[in-house]
Order: structure tokens, then sequence, then C-alpha cells
């Protein structure tokens, strides 16, 4: 079981709705970065493999590993992607579809502070699902980079945080 960490934050602008996260890791940015940008850690915390070079303006091939996309019954388990700013162990900034994520790691006495910021796409689900989805992701990221480990992320329930996020949405109105 992975532990439970505090919300992100639902913020809207004239860009339309973003997520932001934050989390304290107490290992230098380079694990994390490592954590963030290598399938065979990505396999660990995120539904999806990032085929592609790891360079700024590389397009990428975004396959949801075979178990993730037959336990969410993904329709269309490739997508694609583009890297918009490759800068280790600081920045990685890239577009999944119409999604932006941006990733900045800050090193701090302690080891890294992680900042997630989502802009969410106009068409796709809305700050409950994706702010669930983010949250669950950031709890197996952070278990992977702490221990070494993390549960199979199939075994783990989005739900767990949907209504959470769905309170958080309504409240931000």
């Amino acid at each position: 079981m992975t532990p439970r960490h505090p919300l992100g934050q639902i913020l809207r602008d004239e860009q339309g709705v973003a997520l932001r996260f934050e989390r304290h890791l107490s290992h230098p940015p380079v694990r994390v970065w490592r954590a963030l940008t290598e399938s065979d850690q990505l396999r660990h915390w995120f539904p999806a493999d990032l085929v592609g070079p790891r360079e700024e303006g590389a397009e990428l091939v975004v396959p949801f590993w075979d178990d993730v996309a037959a336990k969410f019954s993904i329709e269309d388990p490739v997508l694609t992607g583009r890297i918009l700013t490759w800068d280790p162990p600081r920045r990685f900034v890239w577009r999944w579809e119409d999604e932006v994520i941006t990733l900045d790691l800050d090193p701090t006495d302690q080891g890294t502070r992680l900042t997630l910021h989502v802009q969410l796409s106009p068409t796709g689900p809305g700050a409950d699902q994706v702010g669930a989805g983010y949250h669950m992701c950031l709890d197996q990221l952070v278990t992977l980079v702490e221990t070494g480990t993390a549960p199979p992320f199939t075994d783990l329930d989005q739900d767990t945080y949907v209504a959470d996020y769905a309170a958080l949405d309504a409240a931000s109105a």
C-alpha cells in the first residue's frame, strides 16, 4: 500500500484548467529524474512508456503498458507526444495528445522538491478523473524513489481519490 499524500491544486485561468502537485523526496534530483524519464522506472508509476529520443523537440510514441490497457479497457493504447523542454535534471515538459505535463525538480537540503503541473486537455476527462490519476501516479513515484520498489500499477484504484478531486474541483469553480 502506498502512503496517502496531500491533494494537488486545481487551477483555472485563461488557458483553461490545470493541476499542480508538489512532492518532497529524500533523494537528489538525478535519482528522481531517472524515475521520471527512464522506461524501466516509468513502468512502476506511470500508465505508459515514452518511446523516442530524450531531447527537446523529439516526437514520442506513448504506448500504454499492456496490462494497464487491458485493465482500463483503453481502446487506443498508443498515443503521441512531443518533448517541449528537456533540461536534465531540472525540467521536463512534454505534450501527451492535448495535455501538457511540466515536471520541475528543485534540490533541497533534504533531497528534491518535485512540482508537477498538468495543463488539462479541453476535450479530455475532467479535473476529478485526471487529478485522481496523477495523484495515484505520484504516490507510486514517491514509493518507488523512496523504497526502490512499488506495488504493481494495475493493483491501484484511482477511485480512491476521485471524490476528493471532485470536491476540490467544485470548490475551485
